[in-house]
């Protein structure tokens, strides 16, 4: 059997039952647990002809470990992992058609906590970027927590692990993408730019900020309006902030 990743958490499993039924191996749902949410999750599994276990909750953490699985998870073959490639092939169809949206693509610069990334994920997702970038290195991954986190995105919105970020931005250049770095000393406010064209918004680490050398790579660096004593944001609200700010600017007025 090809090797699988658990799924775990209520949006999560019922996302990969919805959208990749074909990629599940088996549903485990604590025996305790019947509700709403756990009558639609069997339903689904019971739909795709998935053979699901009652277990214990104690069984259950015992062996997902001491995180928020809300009684259900489920065994998963993992989607083939986008690469450079791919993200490439996906931007030259996506400027090849009449889509009323230009691309836009999330990258996050040494991003380590993983609710972080889930949280980056889904509202990258919601806004219609079309991959969300991390390096493979010193970096949050794709993982279980982001999954649940996410709350399904990680299903329709690929996460390409590159391994040299500056010559993965080199490329999205090369692709016609206008390279977009959030820094707070930036000139600019991100609502002062333009970012309707194919853009890819770049966000740095957790406390310190974008890399020299991601920050020489952008083309132009914004900030997002602050009033507070604060000196920085938490990054997957900076995310989700530059993130509609690009899709505010994208959808037309009615």
């Amino acid at each position: 059997m090809a090797a699988t990743e658990r799924v775990y958490g209520w949006h999560a499993v019922r996302a990969v039952l919805e959208r990749g039924a074909e990629r599940v191996v088996m549903v485990s749902v604590a025996e305790q647990r019947d509700d709403a949410r756990t009558r639609t999750v069997l339903e689904l599994a019971r739909r795709a002809g998935l053979p699901v276990e009652r277990v214990s909750l104690a069984q259950l953490t015992k062996l997902l470990g001491e995180v928020a699985h809300q009684g259900v998870y489920a065994d998963v073959r993992p989607l083939a992992p986008w690469g450079e490639d791919d993200l490439l092939a996906a931007l030259a169809r996506a400027q090849s058609t009449d889509s009323p949206l230009t691309p836009l693509v999330l990258v996050l610069d040494g991003v380590q906590d993983p609710h972080n990334l889930g949280a980056c994920l889904r509202t990258a997702d919601a806004c219609g970027a079309l991959a969300l970038v991390v390096p493979r290195d010193r970096a949050s991954q794709l993982n279980a927590t982001v999954r649940k986190v996410a709350a399904g995105a990680a299903e329709t919105t690929p996460v390409v692990a590159v391994t040299n970020l500056a010559r993965s931005l080199g490329l999205l250049k090369e692709a016609g993408l206008w390279i977009v770095g959030a820094d707070a000393g930036a000139a600019k406010l991100a609502q002062e730019s333009d970012l309707t064209g194919p853009v890819a918004l770049v966000l740095g680490a957790e406390g310190s900020g974008l890399r020299q050398l991601t920050r020489q790579t952008c083309d132009l660096l914004v900030r997002l309006p602050q009033v507070g004593g604060v000196e920085s944001l938490n990054v997957s609200v900076a995310a989700g902030m530059l993130l509609y700010e690009a899709l505010r600017q994208r959808i037309p007025a009615n």
